[in-house]
């Protein structure tokens, strides 16, 4: 198998260089090449020598996906289905939004999802792997190279635990906020977990200024449990501790994702606890109107809870928003179009 060149980070790539004879100033070449030409082949690097491009050919492949499906909502979200071009065919989702600040894309981490989380369209689609660092960055690539866009803000929240794959997180978001690779800022860049505890201590030590989003979803361990397994492993007393720990090591604010189900975590007793449990943290609540899945256990809350509960958490000192829908007729929710796609196979 030929490497992924897009799996590679600067100083890692100037490494590979020296293996097949080469000088290391030549990976910043490729670098340029893959991140900001966006190049397709080896063969477009015209600065390069024909037999530095015959080496290239010979042991990497440059990672270009496929672009199975494209759906578009009438708001202007884009859904892609990507054909990873792996030998085993496998599909991955990735979105891209447009604000008024700029475009923001949304990429998965995994080919499935080990969580199991209730509400989530990944849940039932079988786990396959990891993607790879160059696999993460390509969903990026692609996009821009097919909108002809340069994208702002990438968010870490598409099908799949970032914090189960971390290796591989970590080294997409070197190439990602590399000035010489997509040059974007840390600071627009968000990673979402369910909760995997050990590894938010991990990432707090490596002092990122990535935004770190915790899907908590609810503000007791009974509830959660039941919309969420991984707090049978990591329950919220254990989160908790980990996210004051974040926050003393980065002194950055943590998003709270918290999605909205009807007659089980929406009523304003659920509101006062989880005022009681953020208290006192550095913290944002983002307020999530469930998206509906095929065969869900969980439903949209109504408007007027919705609202009712972002307004008690405001006037009880915690911050909270309520996130715009975006996509909603489009299979927006992580994993449905790749379900759809595989149940109609």
């Amino acid at each position: 198998m030929k490497k992924n060149i897009k799996s590679f980070d600067l100083e890692d790539l100037k490494e590979e260089m020296k293996l097949i004879g080469e000088k290391p100033f030549r990976a910043e070449q490729i670098f340029k090449w893959l991140f900001q030409d966006k190049v397709m082949s080896f063969d477009e690097m015209t600065n390069l020598s024909l037999e530095l491009r015959q080496k290239l050919n010979e042991n990497y492949s440059i990672g270009n996906f496929k672009i199975v499906k494209m759906l578009e909502s009438v708001d202007g979200t884009k859904k892609y289905l990507f054909d990873v071009q792996d030998e085993e065919g496998n599909l991955i989702e990735t979105v891209l939004m447009e604000y008024h600040h700029g475009y923001s894309v949304c990429v998965s981490s995994q080919i499935g999802c080990k969580m199991g989380c209730k509400f989530c369209a990944s849940t039932g689609i079988p786990f396959s792997r990891g993607l790879e660092a160059g696999e993460i960055v390509e969903q990026i690539v692609a996009i821009e190279q097919d909108q002809g866009i340069k994208v702002s803000n990438i968010v870490y929240m598409g099908v799949g635990e970032p914090l189960d794959n971390f290796e591989n997180v970590m080294k997409s978001i070197e190439i990602i906020n590399n000035p010489k690779g997509l040059n974007i800022g840390a600071r627009h860049i968000s990673i979402s977990t369910s909760g995997i505890v050990p590894k938010i201590y991990e990432l707090a030590d490596k002092k990122l200024q990535c935004t770190l989003s915790i899907s908590l979803h609810a503000s007791n361990n009974a509830k959660r449990s039941a919309m969420m397994p991984v707090n049978d492993a990591y329950p919220i007393e254990k989160l908790m501790e980990a996210c004051k720990y974040y926050i003393e090591k980065t002194n950055k604010r943590i998003s709270f994702e918290y999605a909205l189900a009807k007659d089980n975590n929406d009523n304003l007793d659920d509101a006062k606890e989880l005022v009681k449990l953020l208290s006192g943290m550095l913290a944002h609540v983002n307020l999530i109107p469930i998206n509906h899945i095929e065969d869900g256990k969980f439903t949209k809350s109504t408007n007027e809870n919705i609202i009712r509960f972002r307004d008690y958490l405001n006037d009880h000192g915690i911050t909270a928003t309520i996130r715009r829908e975006l996509g909603s007729d489009i299979e927006a929710a992580c994993g449905q179009l790749r379900r759809k796609n595989i149940k109609a196979q």
